[in-house]
């Protein structure tokens, strides 16, 4: 079996985006759309799970867990990720590839959060692209940080068509990470034959890697 590549662009883009999800900073206008109203109505939750210095270290992954689902969805990440080997994917094979897809990312957040601790996002504005589409744009601020570098953008793809505002994407300096994860599944599917369950595999010992580091 061929494993599949992890991108330094990938790893930056998830590691960040969970950051992201985390440590959204109000900026000083109202919201303009139901999109950065769902942003800035994550703020508290985020901060309050982060700091509170109470929790068992199980505690927190469990709430963190509940927390990353409640903001994303995950089950239309993962079949996006699929690309064209969704179309002839089983519903068996498929549900077991977006529970896999799932507990990969949540491990993947879980793991690298900790990096991020002090970091704000100002949300710096959004754009429509549908009535139900939208991008929320924010900047990733070091407090410590004494370089005047830019700070670093990290934009969200935020739906709102299933009933609630969803997360569906991220972009860490432009790229956007399930579209890269698309172009990862997709090649490594190419190289085995479009067997998912050696992806589903592969993706569940990464999972386990990320819980042990």
């Amino acid at each position: 079996m061929r494993t599949l590549p992890i991108s330094r662009r990938a790893f930056v883009a998830m590691s960040s985006a969970f950051a992201a999800s985390l440590f959204l900073a109000m900026p000083a206008m109202a919201a303009a759309n139901p999109a950065e109203d769902f942003v800035q109505d994550n703020i508290h939750k985020g901060l309050e799970l982060l700091n509170n210095k109470q929790l068992a270290a199980d505690q927190r992954r469990t709430q963190f867990e509940t927390f990353l689902l409640g903001l994303t969805d995950m089950k239309r990440i993962a079949d996006f990720t699929l690309g064209q080997y969704r179309r002839s994917a089983s519903p068996a094979d498929l549900a077991a590839f977006e529970g896999a897809f799932q507990n990969y990312a949540v491990a993947v957040y879980q793991s690298y959060f900790a990096k991020y601790a002090g970091q704000t996002l100002k949300v710096t504005g959004s754009q429509t692209r549908a009535p139900d589409d939208f991008i929320v744009a924010t900047q990733l601020i070091d407090p410590n940080d004494k370089s005047d570098q830019q700070p670093l953008e990290v934009d969200f793809r935020v739906r709102t068509d299933s009933g609630k505002p969803v997360v569906v994407d991220f972009s860490v300096a432009g790229i956007w990470l399930a579209l890269e994860e698309r172009d990862q599944f997709t090649s490594f599917l190419g190289q085995n034959n479009g067997n998912i369950h050696t992806l589903i595999s592969h993706l569940s010992e990464l999972a386990k890697q990320f819980r042990n580091s």
